[in-house]
């Protein structure tokens, strides 16, 4: 009696000591805890990877919108990115670094879009059918790869992301030409005088 007395006692005592954990575990599940992340961090099409690829809004809400990504290339020759559409009807205006329409991603290497320095890819539209908290579909057009189609979150280009948003673009501000002032005034350099006077010869 004694013996199944203390077999008791033991098992209550492991059964106790489960609760604790179980409970620790259940917490740990909690949909609070575990952050929700999207599935747009990043995808990958053959040699090609997009990874943190975001739209940004104007802080303001009414100028333009940028897309800002990091493009990987991890083939042996490099890919240019020809084109680039928000929602299958919005163009993206790309520009690499010096300028040109087209942006290069070199053979295992990697570009950024957005921020000064960088290439660059301003939405046409602007920002004002982009609401910050949307879901953007996206599509990357490479040149060997093909279509890479990505969710983009929308989000405000404040914090960290205000050197990738629409506030690093360049400027570039009309010339201005001061109006016109007459250089030279026709003055008189001399006044006509009488040399002589006519008298009468008879």
């Amino acid at each position: 009696m004694v013996r199944s007395f203390r077999r008791g006692a033991l098992a209550a005592v492991f059964a106790l000591s489960i609760v604790p954990l179980a409970a620790a575990c259940g917490a740990g599940n909690d949909a609070q805890t575990l952050k929700v992340r999207p599935d747009s961090d990043s995808v990958t099409v053959g040699k090609i990877k997009v990874q943190n690829a975001v739209v940004l809004t104007d802080s303001n809400g009414t100028g333009p919108a940028t897309v800002s990504a990091r493009l990987f290339n991890n083939g042996d020759s490099a890919q240019t990115l020809q084109a680039l559409q928000l929602g299958g009807q919005v163009n993206v205006t790309l520009a690499d670094k010096d300028g040109g329409q087209t942006v290069s991603v070199p053979a295992h290497g990697s570009i950024l879009l957005g921020g000064k320095g960088n290439a660059s890819a301003v939405v046409d539209s602007g920002s004002e059918g982009l609401r910050n908290g949307d879901v953007q579909k996206a599509v990357f057009q490479f040149s060997s790869t093909g279509p890479v189609a990505i969710q983009l979150n929308v989000i405000p280009a404040t914090g960290e992301y205000k050197k990738f948003g629409p506030s690093s673009l360049p400027t570039t501000q009309a010339p201005t030409t001061p109006p016109a002032t007459p250089t030279d005034t026709a003055t008189p350099t001399g006044t006509a005088t009488p040399t002589g006077t006519a008298t009468p010869t008879a």
